[in-house]
């Protein structure tokens, strides 16, 4: 890829869901999160539950959605709890829900169970955009496949690979399968792992069209570093460790 061929620097900062996420944040590490997603312009944040609404007051103003996460990380509750969790998300402001699917009955072969599961929340959010997390390093090929065109009859309209919380992340092969298995109306979401330019630059040759990272400032950095300097590709960076 030459530099003439690289996406802008706001061309990838609008395909970032900058994911604060991880348990044990403090309410100043959580701010420090907002006010880097803030400044890097990305498309949204993916915060917790409980951190929507002051996410939502902080960003006012900037640009930058605020999304949230429903039966993560396991994906184990009830549909009822989730769609409840969907609407209590909305009332409180999210843009957008990535929920995670009941991972064990996919592993079983309960597609139908699945895909009920997925509609229940779609059904809950109503206009909100719902993205279906597969958790693919758990899964595989077959039921990668499965979920996704379950994901898909259900309305969601992202296929996403991780959680970030389990034993890898988004794979270049995986994401391939994830993007031949849907229509083109469904789209498809990388994240775990996803911690380098080089890394997003293949999965957007495979289509991927969105990216969870907290990695966001390193992966614009390095962007705009390339381009002022007309170099097009970098030392790599890997693609299946967080």
């Amino acid at each position: 890829m030459t530099t003439q061929q690289l996406p802008t620097v706001s061309a990838v900062a609008g395909m970032i869901d900058h994911a604060i996420l991880k348990p044990e944040l403090t309410r100043a590490e959580v701010d420090a999160a907002l006010d880097d997603a803030a400044a890097n312009h990305v498309f949204s944040v993916c915060v917790r539950p409980s951190d929507i609404a002051h996410a939502v007051e902080r960003l006012e103003g900037t640009g930058v959605l605020v999304g949230t996460v429903i039966g993560f990380p396991h994906g184990t509750t009830s549909t009822a709890a989730k769609a409840a969790e969907s609407r209590q998300a909305i009332a409180d402001g999210a843009s957008e829900l990535d929920m995670v699917v009941n991972i064990g009955w996919l592993r079983s072969g309960m597609t139908d169970e699945v895909e009920d599961d997925v509609r229940g929340v779609v059904e809950a959010a109503g206009d909100t955009l719902v993205k279906v997390i597969l958790e693919t390093a758990h899964l595989d090929d077959d039921q990668i496949v499965a979920g996704s065109k379950a994901a898909e009859r259900a309305g969601a309209a992202f296929v996403k690979t991780s959680t970030g919380f389990a034993g890898g992340g988004a794979t270049l092969p995986h994401l391939r399968l994830m993007r031949d298995a849907v229509s083109d109306s469904v789209q498809v979401k990388a994240s775990g792992g996803v911690r380098g330019l080089d890394t997003v630059l293949e999965m957007l040759d495979l289509g991927v069209t969105r990216f969870g990272t907290s990695a966001s400032g390193t992966i614009l950095a390095d962007l705009a570093h390339r381009l002022e300097t007309g170099r097009a590709s970098g030392a790599g960076d890997d693609t299946t460790s967080y």
